[in-house]
């Protein structure tokens, strides 16, 4: 078995909060859950700039000893400051092959390294493909393209496919300058583009009310559109405060293809952006 989630307390530098924070878990591709081991002997830090290489963390999996990479555990104070949670290495050994020797993968290290920077059913993991690579762009549509050509998913098999997955489909709508936004949302991953705010949330927790808040509101105080991208979809409060703020939902599947959760985002599928 993956290990468990725990639940630590931090502080925030900047203002002396006390928050509790609980260590996400990520579904590997053999469906067991991987939960990075929160350091408590490292104070975490406040994050001043961010780069793709700070971002991923690379975690074994204790149930098969492969190795991939995931979003680093960080957590919003209040105040404003994102504070990034240091993580310790697992300590579950990966299985013995039949023949009573060690596993020969050599992505079974059991240590926890800083990258250079769904559910359960979606079995995703982190590709290894090393995180510096700039996020691939898809090809720009032209506006002018009638009839607009048929979607062409990415297959998730990673949770960067499930970023690349959501880059593709927002260009498809229309958008062909998708790039990482400036702020990390509350959880996953965030996209810009010129008048719109994406995230994309690969973990296996739905997204929660408060996350499609954050997202509302951060795409309010910038003045644009905002959409939102889950593998492991939405709890019921999440979906009807939504819909009052008409912020389109869409679950992403297997194939890669973003799914519309509420009215809202089948307008947007509809129209094409």
């Amino acid at each position: 078995m993956g290990a468990m989630s725990e639940s630590v307390q931090v502080r925030c530098p900047a203002c002396r909060r006390e928050h509790h924070f609980t260590a996400p878990s990520y579904p590997c591709a053999c469906g067991a859950p991987v939960t990075p081991v929160l350091d408590r002997r490292t104070a975490p830090s406040a994050v001043a700039h961010r780069s793709w290489d700070d971002e991923w963390i690379v975690l074994r999996c204790p149930a098969c000893g492969r190795r991939d990479q995931w979003p680093h555990p960080e957590l919003g104070c209040a105040c404003g400051t994102v504070l990034r949670l240091p993580a310790t290495a697992l300590s579950v050994d990966p299985p013995a092959d039949p023949h009573g020797e060690p596993s020969a993968d050599p992505s079974a290290d059991s240590s926890v390294e800083q990258s250079p920077e769904s559910t359960s059913k979606a079995h995703t993991a982190i590709s290894r493909t090393p995180p510096s690579e700039a996020l691939p762009r898809p090809p720009a549509v032209p506006p002018s393209a009638a009839p607009r050509r048929a979607f062409r998913p990415v297959a998730i098999r990673t949770a960067r496919d499930a970023v690349t997955s959501a880059a593709h489909y927002l260009n498809w709508l229309g958008h062909g300058d998708v790039r990482r936004a400036d702020q990390r949302p509350t959880s996953g991953i965030g996209l810009a583009s010129r008048g719109l705010l994406a995230q994309v949330d690969p973990s296996v927790r739905p997204a929660s009310l408060r996350d499609v808040e954050c997202l509302w509101l951060t795409a309010m105080t910038e003045s644009t559109e905002c959409v939102y991208f889950s593998l492991a979809g939405y709890t019921d409060d999440a979906r009807a405060r939504a819909d009052q703020l008409r912020v389109p939902l869409f679950v992403l599947d297997l194939t890669g293809t973003p799914q519309p959760v509420n009215a809202t985002a089948d307008a947007l599928d509809a129209r094409g952006g």
